[in-house]
C-alpha cells in the first residue's frame, strides 16, 4: 500500500509514485513540453490510500482493536501505474504524452493489501475515492509551489 496526499514530497528522484507524477506533469505543463517520460512500463499495480483515511484507520484501530492479528489498513483497490499517469495527466491539466523507458524497473508486479480484518475487527473502510483525494493533493501541490515562487 502507498500513501499519498497533501504534504508529501516531490522531488521525481526520492518520492513516491503520485508526487512525482504530479510533479513531472505540472513542470511539463509549465515549461510547454510535450512529453514526460516514466520508469518502466506503466503495468504494474499498485494499492494507494488517502493520508486522511489511514488516519482515521490508525485511530480507530488504537480505539477498537484488541487482538494480537497483524491488521491491513488500505483501500483494497488496485490500480495500474499507466492507469493513475492518465488520471494525474487529465487533473493537472497535462495534454502530452507518456513515454515509458522500459529500460528502467518496473518494480513490484503487484502490491494490494486485504483489508478485510481492518473492516471485520474495527470497521475501517477507505472513504476518500481515488479521484478526490487526487484533486486534493494536486491543489494542495499547486498552492504550495506558488508560495515558493
Amino acid at each position: 500500500m502507498n500513501l499519498y496526499g497533501p504534504g508529501d514530497k516531490s522531488d521525481p528522484q526520492t518520492s513516491h509514485v503520485i508526487p512525482a507524477l504530479i510533479r513531472k506533469c505540472l513542470d511539463a505543463q509549465a515549461g510547454g513540453e510535450k512529453q514526460v517520460t516514466l520508469w518502466g512500463t506503466g503495468q504494474p499495480t499498485r494499492e494507494f490510500l488517502y493520508v486522511e483515511d489511514c488516519a482515521e484507520g490508525i485511530c480507530l484501530a488504537a480505539e477498537r482493536y484488541d487482538n494480537s492479528e497483524p491488521v491491513n489498513v488500505g483501500s483494497g483497490r488496485e490500480i495500474s501505474i499507466r492507469e493513475v499517469a492518465g488520471i494525474i495527466a487529465e487533473l493537472t491539466g497535462f495534454s502530452g504524452e507518456f513515454v515509458w523507458d522500459a529500460t528502467q524497473p518496473d518494480g513490484q508486479p503487484r502490491r494490494c493489501l486485504d483489508t478485510s480484518r481492518a473492516e471485520r475487527g474495527f470497521g475501517f473502510r477507505a472513504k476518500t475515492p481515488f479521484r478526490d483525494g487526487l484533486e486534493r493533493t494536486i491543489a494542495w501541490y499547486r498552492r504550495s509551489t506558488e508560495a515558493w515562487h
